[in-house]
């Protein structure tokens, strides 16, 4: 019995301990762990994993199982090692799992490109993929260095991203940060909102924007809700449809691959640049 623990001991050693198993429960640490585990140690994804909606991992995800939406007994039934969330994972599913004891690996910033690779960086270190994942930010940082070096010089477009709930994006989100990127100008940052603000529906008309930012597959269909709603209908941009479309997932990305966001809005707003 003593030379076969042992040699336990020797192969845990050798091989940096126990499998990992890896249980992502939103679609951003799907992304995140997509890019850097191997097949094995994906345990399990989200529930919204296959939504090509909101999910930028949707065909590659189909090869891995889905845990239930809010559902710690689905999550524990892939006997995970370790068990991805965010900050806006819901608070009674992580309560839920912490009194079961199992180990959560909470990611909380994801506004700028900077927070993406320190998210990468650390799930690197608990796959052993750090050199994966170094290769990685290198590739994105190639990336947006071309995109900068097309539109240096280049007027910002004045954009906003609207909504049917009363909320805008404005300084200190990932719209923010896509803006940085793309070549344009939030508007709702420059009249000082911070964070998903509620817009001031008076004030808005004021506003001088040159586009939209919408989502979906159809841009008039993204637009139509909003030349009935208030205070949008009342406005130019809405009223000469006026807009940029990106694809669903890539308006709401928290990780690396909203540099897709990146280049698609760019070349919308500034397509000299692109010839």
């Amino acid at each position: 019995m003593r030379p076969l623990l042992v040699l336990l001991f020797t192969a845990l050693a050798c091989f940096g301990g126990p499998p990992v198993r890896v249980v992502s429960q939103t679609v951003g640490t799907d992304e995140l762990l997509l890019a850097l585990a191997e097949p094995g140690q994906v345990a399990a994804l989200s529930h919204l994993s296959r939504d090509a909606r909101f999910s930028a991992v949707a065909k590659a995800a189909e090869a891995y199982p889905q845990i239930p939406q809010g559902d710690a007994e689905g999550i524990l039934r892939h006997k995970p090692t370790l068990v991805l969330i965010t900050n806006y994972s819901q608070p009674e599913l992580v309560a839920q799992l912490q009194r079961l004891h199992v180990r959560l690996l909470r990611f909380d910033h994801f506004n700028t490109l900077e927070e993406v690779y320190a998210n990468l960086r650390t799930l690197a270190r608990e796959l052993g993929a750090e050199a994966k994942a170094e290769a990685l930010i290198v590739r994105c940082e190639a990336r947006v260095g071309e995109l900068a070096r097309r539109l240096k010089g280049a007027q910002p477009v004045r954009v906003l991203v609207p909504s049917q709930y009363g909320f805008t994006a404005g300084r200190d989100t990932t719209f923010q940060d896509l803006c940085d990127h793309a070549g344009a100008l939030n508007v709702a940052a420059e009249a000082g909102l911070v964070g998903h603000a509620p817009t001031p529906s008076e004030a808005m008309l004021t506003w001088k924007v040159d586009r939209l930012v919408l989502a979906g597959p159809d841009g008039e269909k993204a637009l139509a809700p909003f030349q009935s709603l208030l205070p949008y209908r009342l406005m130019a941009v809405v009223k000469q449809g006026r807009y940029a479309l990106l694809k669903s997932y890539e308006l709401s990305c928290v990780t690396h691959l909203r540099i897709d966001a990146y280049e698609s809005l760019a070349r919308q707003l500034h397509p000299e640049r692109f010839k």
